[in-house]
């Protein structure tokens, strides 16, 4: 048995009907390998008797474990709730689970701890297998823009050294994407894979406004896309600027029957229309800059925190 101190770290949002299978599979396999454990149970704002539901099944399985209900004053999402889940725990090792939905065997669980415990900082768990269209096409041009040769994708669950989250802290406490940040921290990271239960379908989350504001904010923060595609598109009219100008100059010389004053008018428009390109592309490389500079910090509110078990 391990003697690390092993912190796991559940996100929770209604999911009353899922929570028994993980407590009494992939929880009860961390507790048989480890030592010292802490459950950390991340509600946010569940409107059904999830909470419950945790608070019964200890009451009776494991009454003596290190058990913490985290609430979050409203509902803020995966990323906010889970950064502060991390935040709260104190293990020199963390799994981050963003759903108790289980459809991987035990086994990988100690996989990933004899990845980071021996050779990596990051052991990312993911199923193998095509991801849906909108989640291949995002990460297919995440990667290919990223500035960092490790690459994320669709996972089940991570864990994290503690070495990886002060190495987090220290570049920002704000975490605007979890997967994004790990994968650009500078420590290894393996993904590791498995093949899933088709008899079980894990619920993602919906694509909701707050989904596709995440996605933006990633390429902006972790890829040079953006900075690629708006200069692509000066260029662009640029060229369109010169040939402009070009065939000015070009229908002066040879159409002598052109309205007075229209060689003059495009020429002006050409010369504007360039200088405004010209300044946009270097507003937005001065913006990237100052992107990568500054983070914003990371606000995300709770209510309380409950003890539901004992200590370790």
């Amino acid at each position: 048995m391990e003697k690390k101190f092993v912190s796991v770290v559940l996100y929770l949002h209604n999911q009353e009907n899922n929570i028994k299978n993980f407590f009494d599979s992939s929880y009860k396999t961390i507790k048989e390998n480890f030592e010292n454990v802490e459950l950390i149970c991340v509600d946010d704002s569940c409107s059904d008797n999830t909470i419950s539901a945790v608070k019964d099944y200890f009451s009776v399985s494991f009454p003596c474990d290190n058990i913490s209900v985290l609430k979050m004053g409203s509902y803020q999402g995966l990323e906010a709730s889970m950064n502060a889940g991390r935040d709260y725990s104190i293990g020199d090792f963390v799994f981050e689970f963003d759903t108790p939905q289980i459809d991987y065997t035990n086994d990988i669980i100690m996989k990933a701890f004899d990845s980071v415990n021996s050779k990596a900082d990051i052991a990312i768990v993911a199923p193998s297998g095509n991801s849906s269209l909108s989640s291949s096409l995002f990460y297919g041009i995440f990667n290919m823009f990223s500035r960092n040769r490790n690459k994320i994708c669709s996972d089940t669950f991570r864990l994290i050294s503690r070495r990886a989250i002060n190495r987090i802290k220290s570049i920002s406490d704000f975490v605007p994407y979890r997967k994004a940040l790990y994968a650009n921290c500078g420590l290894k990271c393996e993904t590791i894979k498995y093949k899933p239960d088709k008899k079980i379908h894990i619920k993602k989350e919906k694509a909701t406004y707050e989904r596709f504001n995440l996605a933006f904010d990633s390429f902006v923060y972790f890829t040079n896309f953006l900075e690629r595609l708006s200069t692509g598109i000066s260029a662009f009219f640029l060229l369109f600027t010169i040939g402009s100008l070009i065939y000015a100059f070009w229908d002066h010389f040879t159409n002598g029957s052109i309205i007075e004053g229209w060689t003059s008018t495009i020429c002006f428009m050409s010369f504007g229309f360039f200088g405004i390109f010209v300044l946009l592309t270097i507003i937005l490389k001065y913006l990237s800059v100052i992107v990568n500079l500054i983070f914003r910090r990371q606000k995300y509110i709770v209510e309380s925190v409950e003890k539901i078990g004992g200590s370790v």
